[in-house]
């Protein structure tokens, strides 16, 4: 049976949002994101004019607030950020983690936050998946929630690497609720909460920042006989993993978008320094030794950002677009860090320098490499969901 034929545009799309978002982040220059790094502060300002621009509620539909807007469109404004120097970091999460719960949350869910959500009133860009002992080992988790009655949960457990922690209202959970001995499969007995993080603060949940090299406001999450009524519960119970799967889809495409920006960033950035610098009467990029290295990764990028574009193409017709998901993410991060190190070595010791952005982008980028789902994990799934080889353990 053949499929009907899927359009992908080659040109640039949502120019209009494009343009909008470049108007925001205009008045966001280096200076601002240097100030934040140094002082490990949240780009609050930052996040309020993407809110209220109506920016970080692009995904969800237009009877909950949201403008109703396909994964490309989210895409064009991630990509956008990143491409004039910001990070989207702080608040990207809230595009896509809602995505749970508007495809598995009840009608009373759905009503009681998305509208909170879309207009800036309640933030959800806390995920609580990874723990220190299991990391991406997600079947594994430690944490528990235990059913008490017929309508409350008490959970326990610890969170690792939950960025944004401190500056979110609510936090979509993933918890055992089924003893991992009980279950037929790894994957099931694990359910999904979506936590009052504002409430429980300072009470059953602790949370303590995680000094990085990276300034994503990332946390320690310690939680304690945390109650929890069932109406915080996202779907059926069990099934969780499988919801926390779906939604991985879309943050692999826009997180590769992300990466695309950095990339242009980095090639942008790198030949007009190669143009004006002159070393011995010239210009360094009159040397091949400059000009290549950005040539290549501006190669790299074209072929990374046809894969993302192609899935974005088929996450919006409904189709199945796992590989080329996994598969985008991936080589959009590797462009970005090779046109990182591009710039990064045109710019010499001035890259180094804070004032030019190079070095805090340099960082930014290299983390795309290792999360959210990292350059190992990615060909495994390849090796073993596409190729058919045998599962590693």
């Amino acid at each position: 049976m053949t499929s009907t034929p899927l359009s992908m545009p080659l040109d640039q799309s949502w120019q209009e949002i494009r343009d909008g978002v470049r108007d925001v982040c205009a008045g966001f220059g280096n200076d601002y994101w240097v100030k934040l790094d140094h002082d490990s502060a949240y780009p609050q300002a930052f996040v309020q004019a993407l809110t209220d621009a109506g920016y970080l509620s692009a995904l969800i539909p237009e009877e909950y607030g949201g403008s109703g807007l396909p994964i490309s469109a989210a895409c064009a404004i991630l990509e956008t950020i990143h491409d004039t120097g910001c990070n989207a970091a702080a608040c990207h999460a809230q595009m896509y983690t809602m995505g749970t719960v508007l495809k598995h949350g009840n009608a009373e869910q759905k009503q009681k936050y998305l509208p909170g959500i879309a207009s800036g009133k309640l933030r959800l860009q806390a995920f609580g998946v990874t723990e220190p002992t299991t990391g991406s080992d997600t079947t594994q988790l430690k944490t528990r929630a235990e059913k008490k009655g017929n309508d409350r949960y008490v959970i326990n457990g610890q969170k690792v690497w939950t960025s944004r922690a401190l500056q979110s209202d609510l936090m979509l959970l993933l918890a055992r609720t089924t003893p991992a001995n009980d279950v037929k499969r790894r994957s099931d007995g694990l359910s999904v909460f979506l936590v009052d993080l504002a409430a429980a603060k300072g009470k059953s949940v602790h949370i303590k920042p995680i000094d990085a090299m990276l300034n994503h406001n990332s946390c320690e999450v310690f939680i304690d006989n945390l109650e929890v009524s069932s109406d915080t519960l996202i779907g059926e119970e069990g099934r969780g993993f499988k919801y926390i799967v779906d939604s991985m889809n879309a943050e692999r495409i826009l997180i590769a978008s992300e990466c695309l920006g950095d990339a242009k960033y980095f090639i942008r950035r790198a030949s007009e320094y190669a143009n004006e610098r002159v070393v011995f009467g010239r210009p360094i990029g009159q040397n091949q030794g400059i000009q290549f290295p950005i040539a290549k990764s501006y190669a790299d990028l074209v072929a990374a950002e046809l894969l993302v574009h192609k899935a974005a193409t088929l996450f919006e017709a409904g189709r199945d677009c796992g590989p080329e998901a996994n598969m985008g993410k991936m080589l959009a991060a590797d462009a970005s860090w090779k046109a990182a190190e591009a710039c990064l070595q045109t710019f010499g010791g001035f890259g180094y320098a804070r004032e030019y952005g190079i070095e805090r982008k340099w960082r930014e980028t290299r983390l795309y490499q290792t999360a959210p789902i990292s350059t190992n994990m990615v060909l495994a799934y390849v090796a073993q969901h596409v190729l058919g080889l045998p599962r590693s353990y």
